[in-house]
């Protein structure tokens, strides 16, 4: 079984940077597809970014390339998200996720998330 706690979250101005971190528990993180998704409210659960098992392959939404970066430790079973020049629409609750494939990052796809962490953008 896979645990994922989250981390970073808060309140940030328009223009600033957070970094968000997840751990994971259990001897498999290695073999984890890590994503985060987000979900503002209102709205449905959202991709924003995916990392391969090595961290060799990444992939992003649209709206967040060229701002936000993911990034993995294995040895540390951790997973980043850097975020910077935050927008108005960024604010929701992000999530971590994981699964043992790749593919198309489908929310429902992922068997393993965290519990999520707050990320508010003030103008």
């Amino acid at each position: 079984q896979v645990q994922l706690v989250e981390s970073g979250g808060g309140l940030v101005q328009a223009g600033g940077s957070l970094r968000l971190s997840c751990a994971a528990s259990g001897r498999t993180f290695s073999n984890l597809v890590m994503a985060w998704f987000r979900q503002a409210p209102g709205k449905d659960r959202e991709f924003v970014a995916r990392i391969t098992w090595t961290g060799g392959i990444t992939l992003y939404t649209d709206s967040v390339k060229g701002r936000f970066t993911i990034s993995r430790d294995n040895a540390k079973n951790t997973v980043n998200l850097q975020m910077n020049s935050l927008k108005p629409r960024d604010p929701a609750v992000y999530y971590c996720a994981g699964r043992y494939y790749s593919g198309n990052p489908v929310s429902s796809k992922y068997p393993y998330w965290g519990q999520g962490t707050q990320v508010t953008v003030s103008s």
